[in-house]
């Protein structure tokens, strides 16, 4: 018998739910490049009405979503804002200066929100000798802030601001949905301040494959186009549709329970001599600094790995570890067990 592997390094690490695989094998499906796979339609229009959108456009990634927004609202050579942190500029491989020709002006925050005087701060006057401004983006709940959800009220400000000095504004929803459950707001309410949305299928919502972007009709069709240009036109798509579906509408019945894990697990990690958990808990990501002098996290996350834990690097002593459907209270226990047992004989 195998022996039980915990695997915390992600929420994408999940194998598709039961009902998944079953819609899949029974998904009606059409060239989506023509425009004819329904199963491809019904998710676009079932996520538009979710994000309370015109238009939706299926795509294979988080980061093509993101990509193919930043392309379609923008032209090179113009500057897009960005947390500096976040993680079209952290994690997506630079496309947004290889592919879209854009300067990132990074603004630094403890929490991944940009507050709206920083962002009055960022804007210069027009100049020739400045990358003009043209795309403002936010992510919620933000990644390397250890899954924080941004106040709502404080996107409100800083997107009515930047719409007011000319710029357009992009949303990274990957888990938007976590964001939704925790604030208890119907995603509608947390895209509407943006021009445009991009919501993970694969993150915390168990879908084996995509995302999905969504906006105004017109810049969805501009959206079709780039989304062609970087070789993102599927075929039969209806097949990883179908689990995206399922996705959208039985997934998010679970979050809280993901949630309330992380939250038991950085509350024991706290308890822990060596360790302690960065921020408060609010999703399902935790991000834990090591505080114990001769242990590093490479060194911790090979020490987890040969217990059956599976954790993510994020910095040179900093670990995260994501909860998701397929981990139990007995799973959050074992972690912790054998958590105290590593660092008590570090000390």
């Amino acid at each position: 018998m195998e022996n039980h592997v915990i695997d915390l390094r992600s929420d994408t690490v999940t194998q598709p739910t039961p009902a998944m695989r079953e819609a899949m094998a029974m998904a009606e499906v059409g060239d989506d490049a023509y425009r004819e796979d329904p199963t491809v339609q019904l998710l676009e229009q079932t996520a538009a009405s979710l994000l309370g959108k015109e238009s939706a456009l299926f795509v294979s990634s988080g980061t093509m979503g993101n990509l193919v927004a930043l392309m379609s609202h923008t032209h090179p050579g113009q500057e897009v804002i960005l947390e500096a942190n976040a993680h079209i500029y952290y994690y997506e491989a630079g496309g947004l200066a290889r592919l879209a020709g854009l300067t990132p002006r990074l603004i630094d925050t403890p929490d991944g929100m940009i507050r709206l005087e920083q962002l009055q701060a960022a804007l210069r006057l027009l100049n020739l000798q400045f990358a003009p401004a043209a795309l403002f983006c936010l992510e919620n709940t933000h990644n390397r802030a250890g899954g924080l959800v941004l106040p709502q009220e404080e996107v409100e400000k800083v997107t009515a601001y930047a719409k007011e000095m000319g710029l357009k504004t992009h949303l990274d929803g990957a888990r938007l949905m976590n964001a939704a459950v925790y604030q208890n707001l119907a995603p509608e309410r947390l895209a509407e301040p943006f021009d445009s949305v991009m919501l993970c299928l694969s993150k915390g919502l168990a879908a084996p494959v995509g995302s999905v972007l969504a906006g105004p009709a017109d810049f969805i069709e501009k959206a079709r186009l780039v989304r062609r240009i970087l070789g993102g036109g599927m075929r039969q798509a209806g097949v990883l549709a179908a689990a995206g579906l399922t996705a959208l509408t039985e997934m998010p019945k679970k979050l809280a329970e993901d949630h309330r894990r992380a939250r038991k697990l950085g509350e024991g990690i706290n308890k822990i001599p060596g360790l302690r958990v960065r921020g408060e808990v609010q999703t399902n990501i935790v991000i834990v600094d090591i505080t114990a002098g001769d242990l590093d996290s490479h060194r911790l996350v090979e020490k987890w790995r040969q217990v059956g834990v599976l954790a993510g690097l994020v910095e040179s002593r900093a670990v995260r570890l994501v909860t998701h459907y397929e981990i139990t209270d007995a799973d959050i226990e074992q972690v912790l067990e054998v958590t105290e047992e590593i660092m008590h004989q570090a000390r």
